[in-house]
């Protein structure tokens, strides 16, 4: 990883409360209204398999997925600083992610940042794609 950087430390919090929703460590609805709040009202993304999303599909996903990965553990590595200027950020990284007996899943992520006037960040576009 990159010497330290706020996008660095937006993408691992950002997965902290993402694994603690969907993992029931979390279950209050202002924990999701949390993790809500991070993405751009203008998110899009494409999934690893080639579906896009939007910000209510990504909505609805989360607000139905609470708790419905007990034990998930995911882990983030080799982000790095794609390009960086006053009104966004991206950054590139691998997620694994495995559950309690279950097979473990690998992709490489990309996230296209927004930075608000008062420095911000929100999340305005994900590219996620299966790797081995």
């Amino acid at each position: 990883m990159n010497a330290s950087h706020p996008c660095f430390d937006d993408v691992l919090s950002t997965h902290v409360l993402i694994r603690e929703w969907l993992s029931g460590e979390a279950t209050a609805p202002e924990h999701c209204a949390a993790l809500l709040a991070r993405f751009s009202p203008d998110f899009t993304m494409v999934s690893p398999g080639g579906k896009p999303l939007d910000h209510a599909g990504l909505t609805a996903f989360f607000q139905g997925a609470g708790g419905s990965r007990p034990g998930l553990l995911m882990r983030i590595f080799d982000l790095t600083l794609i390009q960086d200027s006053a009104t966004g950020a991206s950054v590139a990284y691998r997620e694994y992610q495995s559950l309690p007996g279950g097979d473990s899943t690998a992709r490489l992520s990309t996230v296209v940042y927004d930075k608000t006037p008062a420095g911000t960040l929100l999340w305005r576009h994900l590219h996620e794609t299966w790797t081995a």
